[in-house]
């Protein structure tokens, strides 16, 4: 039973929790992400292009077409979808970097604005009061 509970407690720990929420949104906004790069960027920078971005191949060695019309032996590279995977990042990357960037400011804020401890008396001031005391008596 010991060992349930200690895993209770390192669940219910708000870091962990904290984590999971993070995980969870992080890859909600990796969906948004996407479907934005590939529904809006990928076409507009494929109407430069000959097609849709995101389609962009290379064909290394050209297959054969079946009876069936199906194509087979065709080596192919995706780089429309490779490049389209790569902006998917670093827009992640960049919005990322920017919310650390504001809690960071936040943070460095929140230290600026706490209050200086009470200005007590110096050191040569208590020893003078000592001395003062002790010449009294």
């Amino acid at each position: 039973m010991g060992m349930l509970k200690e895993f209770k407690d390192f669940a219910m720990k708000g870091n962990l929790i904290d984590i999971a929420v993070g995980f969870v949104m992080g890859a909600a906004f990796k969906q948004v992400v996407t479907s934005f790069t590939g529904g809006i960027v990928s076409p507009l920078i494929g109407l430069l292009g000959a097609g849709d971005f995101k389609d962009l191949t290379w064909i290394v060695k050209e297959g054969v077409v079946d009876s069936a019309g199906k194509v087979t032996g065709e080596v192919a590279l995706l780089y429309g979808n490779f490049l389209t995977n790569l902006l998917d990042f670093i827009i992640v990357a960049f919005v990322m970097f920017m919310i650390i960037k504001g809690i960071n400011a936040t943070k460095k804020k929140e230290e600026a604005a706490a209050p200086p401890p009470p200005a007590g008396p110096t050191q040569e001031e208590l020893l003078a009061e000592i001395r003062d005391l002790l010449a009294k008596k």
